[in-house]
């Protein structure tokens, strides 16, 4: 088509149309984090309730990331398509529901915002190249994780999985790593937290992570090989000390209070995306 042909040859049309995509792309992002759990918790309650031979709940409300429409928690007012341009429309409402002037929480701007951010990167990471379309796509999946981890504690199997079996599919055609380094990530990741979380709680009687995070690590190995796991991890833990004692000292949390770890390890996997490479070779001077 055309429009491909153009982006392939002017990198500053691809980068606009990536950013602008990367904006939208954003937007539904943080329909999948609010309203995934929603249909999770759904399916569950559906399956008990089948488990326990109990009738179906009549009154229970059918969710899916299309219906019902999108509409203020606080009225009730649909939100129309000129109140959800990204970024732009919170700032023209000032934050708030344009019926109701209920505030209008940040986190869908600066979903929408990091999400543009994150795409323009990879742009002028990877240029017009197989490369850039996977790097989309683990881009959005690792921030929407981290939007409903943050939110939930949560990391869902539904794209988790998906993304693990999605980096083992790309090592065939060798798009970050090599089928055997992929496998052995996989393996290695999930393994590697597994270990720490039954050292942990034998040592402690408490449970450290989730499973979830095990899957996501194994994911990230799948994507890029089994020698990238020291540095994810290391990254990760780094990042994830820093910033639970900055949430002690200033904010008083607990020592013992959960904190989420799936960001970090998001995090951890997008800077080994886009300047693993660079972090390789000063870790490991040739």
């Amino acid at each position: 088509m055309a429009i491909f042909d153009a982006m392939a040859s002017n990198p500053m049309l691809l980068m606009v149309f990536v950013t602008v995509l990367g904006l939208l792309v954003g937007s539904f992002l943080n329909v999948v984090a609010l309203r995934l759990p929603q249909m999770m918790e759904a399916a569950w309650k559906r399956d008990s309730r089948s488990l326990l031979e109990l009738p179906a709940d009549e009154n229970a409300k059918v969710i899916s990331l299309t219906s019902p429409p999108s509409s203020c928690a606080s009225c009730g007012g649909r939100i129309r398509a000129w109140h959800n341009v990204p970024v732009v429309s919170w700032i023209l409402l000032r934050g708030r529901c344009a019926y109701c002037s209920a505030a209008i929480s940040p986190q869908y701007p600066l979903v929408e915002f990091v999400c543009g951010v994150m795409s323009a990167v990879c742009v002028w990471r990877f240029g017009w190249s197989p490369q850039l379309a996977a790097a989309l796509v683990l881009s959005w999946a690792l921030l929407v994780l981290t939007v409903i981890d943050l939110r939930e504690h949560l990391l869902p199997d539904d794209i988790t999985l998906p993304l693990m079996w999605l980096g083992l599919v790309l090592s065939i055609f060798e798009i970050f790593t090599n089928a055997h380094s992929s496998i052995a990530g996989a393996a290695f990741g999930y393994l590697s937290l597994w270990l720490i979380y039954h050292a942990f709680r034998l040592a402690t009687g408490k449970e450290g992570m989730g499973y979830g995070d095990f899957k996501l690590l194994a994911a990230l190995g799948a994507w890029f090989g089994a020698a990238s796991l020291p540095m994810i991890l290391l990254l990760s833990s780094v990042v994830g000390a820093a910033v639970g004692i900055v949430l002690i000292v200033f904010r008083g949390r607990e020592r013992g209070s959960a904190i989420a770890f799936g960001p970090y390890l998001a995090g951890a996997g997008w800077i080994t995306l886009i300047w693993g490479s660079a972090i390789g070779r000063l870790m490991l001077p040739h």
